[in-house]
């Protein structure tokens, strides 16, 4: 159960600071605002697309250091990335186009699959 939680933990947290890391970054360069995300079309969709990187590798993450059964791990960060961005589109979408928060919602469980299936397929070409 320990080893378990600490897979999800480590998926979540990679997500977590691979995210925070790209956006302080994107921000002292002045390439996006500090209060909001009302920027190019182009710009919200490079935020989005590093995300989706961060968000796959971190289900992949969960996945290789689950003890059994990698798919259900990646599902569970995926779970818990649905309740956060539920969360986050419904109290933090208005500092954005409306669009980029509801998009997270409903790419994340296509995300936690690809992210384990990622794992999957790279322990079976072994």
């Amino acid at each position: 159960m320990l080893k378990s939680f600490i897979a999800v933990l480590a998926g979540f947290f990679s997500n977590v600071i691979l995210s925070v890391l790209a956006d302080t970054i994107l921000k002292i360069a002045g390439i996006i605002p500090y209060d909001n995300l009302f920027v190019s079309t182009p710009m919200v969709l490079f935020v989005l697309g590093y995300r989706i990187v961060f968000s796959v590798f971190g289900c992949y993450l969960a996945a290789k250091l689950a003890p059994k059964n990698p798919m259900f791990h990646s599902f569970v960060l995926g779970g818990i990335g649905l309740v956060l961005g539920i969360t986050g589109a419904v109290f933090a979408g208005h500092l954005g186009p409306w669009w980029y928060a509801w998009s997270l919602v409903f790419l994340t469980l296509p995300i936690s699959y690809l992210g384990g299936k990622i794992y999957l397929w790279q322990e079976n070409s072994k």
